[in-house]
């Protein structure tokens, strides 16, 4: 086998998992015509970078969903199995508002209860003995989020699969494409060709993300499928996952078409996403600002006067107002930290939204 050379720009394609190729197997010939025939799946799809046929993708959904709907029913028999689900195990336990009552009685009553427990009586023969009930609302909020809201979600989540992947790398698109757009500008006005621009884009994914891939896509199908520049551009467009990089492409195939000067396109759009770029970035940090300054207020002065209340409160509280100690402790230990941890996992996810 021929050694890749390096930087070269590459095309493997999408190997099935065991479990695609189950689904497939299963669910494959009743998806493959109709699934082939739905040009916006087919769309999705490309823009979502998913290497699968159709009938693959929605044969994996069916299955998919099929499996959380026999894990959801599963659990649902765990549950409501008589003598040994969870409600039968837990409705066998004698309820705590009868235990001290029934203490008591055990106690006045020595002989009656020891009588009662060699026979198996339940509570040992205490007439104020009562078992824990689950109620018939709660019974029906486990049934209905078992056997309907489970299995309709999990479809909907596997079904929107594409759709959320599309938008991410909508979102990757748009970071990346800024810079790559100066790369382009540079290239050409250092005179090199569209093919070599695109090729030159491709071999550096590691540094212009998504939009690398889009140009080797582009590259694939001038160098090996044989296409036209325009063509190709085309098919780009097709694929593209973000307005933005639908604009990039679309502004060159017209720009070609038309015999205008690409350098001079490159170049401005080059500015044009370097300016929405820095609009970008100047939300992203007076949305920071915002979030330091709220959390100075909530996370630093509010527990501060919190604590205050709460040991004064605790010291001086009422028949009207008790505060336990362990509440105390709840609060301080527990919901105090968790208003840290809160924020930095906020700004975290906001920060990695956008990291370039």
């Amino acid at each position: 086998m021929a050694k890749k050379k390096d930087n070269a720009p590459s095309f493997e394609g999408m190997v099935l998992s065991p479990w695609q190729k189950f689904s497939n197997t299963i669910w494959g010939g009743l998806f493959k015509e109709k699934a082939r025939n739905n040009p916006e799946l087919l769309r999705t799809l490309a823009q979502a970078d998913i290497r699968v046929m159709p009938e693959v993708y929605k044969s994996t959904v069916l299955m998919s969903a099929i499996a959380a709907t026999i894990g959801s029913i599963l659990v649902m028999g765990l549950i409501f199995a008589p003598d040994v689900g969870g409600i039968a195990l837990y409705e066998t336990q004698q309820d705590d508002t009868t235990l001290d009552a029934c203490i008591i009685w055990e106690f006045e009553n020595k002989a009656a209860a020891a009588a009662a427990q060699e026979a198996g009586i339940a509570g040992n023969g205490c007439p104020f003995y009562k078992t824990k009930e689950v109620s018939f609302a709660v019974k029906s909020i486990f049934a209905a989020l078992f056997a309907v809201i489970i299995p309709i979600g999990s479809y909907r989540y596997f079904m929107g699969t594409a759709e959320r992947e599309k938008n991410a790398r909508g979102q990757r698109l748009e970071k990346y494409l800024p810079y790559a757009a100066s790369y382009t500008a540079a290239m050409a006005a250092a005179n090199a060709t569209p093919t070599k621009i695109f090729k030159s884009l491709a071999a550096n994914e590691d540094i212009y993300g998504e939009i690398a891939h889009d140009s080797a896509m582009i590259y694939r199908d001038i160098s090996l499928l044989g296409m036209d520049l325009i063509t190709a551009i085309k098919h780009a467009v097709d694929r593209a996952a973000s307005p933005w990089a639908t604009e990039f492409f679309q502004g060159m195939v017209g720009t070609l078409s038309s015999g205008g000067n690409l350098k001079l396109y490159f170049l401005n759009r080059a500015e044009h996403y370097m300016r929405e770029n820095r609009i970008r970035l100047t939300e992203f940090l007076e949305t920071l600002g915002l979030m330091a300054e709220s959390y100075v207020v909530v996370a630093v002065a509010m527990p501060l006067f919190l604590i205050v209340m709460l040991v004064i409160m605790f010291w001086v509280s009422g028949a009207g107002s008790q505060i336990s100690e362990g509440m105390v402790y709840g609060i301080v230990m527990g919901m105090l930290p968790m208003i840290h941890i809160a924020y930095s996992g906020l700004v975290w996810l906001m920060s990695e939204e956008n990291k370039a």
